[in-house]
């Protein structure tokens, strides 16, 4: 009786999300059960959702990086991405990250594939700061690609490097919450999902009880202006805010540790996380 009661309060969701866009930023410290979210990704796809998942690796990244006898070095809390990172970044995000990925999907039964934002000049960027080196900062998103993919049935996964413009031939590293944001952007996403290792905004960062569940943009400023957004979580919101901007319908933020968060955020009355709207 409760499995059927589920699936009942599921329907109205599938419905509401069948043939939409929804856009996932998956990397970082929520990679910790991959297995799992990659199966709700499948299952997702299955009731009809067009799901885009975009991710980062810092730890993965690192831990290259380690491994190549580099020290990282950082500006501002980015990473300074010189010739021999680049290069690092690449085989970290597009090689052994994104093509984990796209195995773990294919293992469920899903039809993915693994691109970069190289591929049909997805993503184009110039240099950011010369103090960074190949850290980019986007300026144009081609989103054929994507289109074609979502229209054979297939879950792009995207890994967050980009191309130059106009006959720039450099490689750019790419902050994947800021791929994510303007690739949802430009697809007119009906939700960006942000998958992070908290559970959300909260008003007092050592209590969990305080989750706040629902805000818009003015409000997302005052909490900035009062502190209570702080640390690693305001380029976060930023990126949030920027989706909004760029034309996506809805933001939210959850906790990719905790099992079935995209289940329960899509597809219950319960819901998860901190959902962000333009107001």
């Amino acid at each position: 009786m409760m499995r059927a009661e589920i699936l009942l309060q599921a329907l109205p969701y599938i419905k509401k999300y069948y043939g939409k866009i929804v856009v996932i930023k998956y990397g970082g410290h929520a990679m910790s059960d991959e297995s799992q979210v990659m199966k709700d990704i499948f299952l997702l796809r299955l009731v009809g959702v067009k799901v885009v998942l975009v991710h980062g690796g810092g730890p993965e990244i690192n831990e290259l990086t380690k491994k190549l006898n580099k020290i990282p070095e950082f500006v501002d809390g980015l990473r300074v991405t010189d010739d021999e990172m680049i290069e690092i970044v690449l085989m970290a995000l597009a090689g052994k990250i994104n093509k984990t990925l796209v195995n773990l999907l294919r293992l469920r039964g899903a039809n993915a594939v693994g691109i970069s934002g190289l591929d049909g000049n997805l993503i184009q960027a110039e240099m950011k700061n010369n103090k960074l080196g190949f850290v980019g900062n986007i300026k144009k998103i081609n989103p054929e690609i994507i289109l074609n993919l979502l229209e054979k049935k297939y879950i792009p996964v995207i890994s967050s490097v980009a191309g130059g413009l106009d006959g720039d031939k450099n490689i750019y590293n790419i902050n994947a919450d800021t791929a994510a944001a303007h690739i949802a952007g430009s697809l007119n996403a009906e939700r960006l999902i942000m998958m992070t290792d908290t559970p959300g905004i909260l008003r007092d960062k050592n209590n969990f009880d305080s989750l706040i569940r629902e805000l818009d943009i003015s409000e997302a400023e005052e909490l900035f202006n009062n502190n209570i957004i702080s640390g690693g979580m305001i380029p976060k919101v930023q990126c949030c805010t920027e989706a909004l901007n760029l034309g996506v319908k809805n933001v939210i933020i959850i906790n990719g540790k905790t099992p079935h968060a995209l289940l329960t955020e899509l597809l219950t009355d319960e819901g998860a996380g901190t959902l962000i709207k333009k107001g």
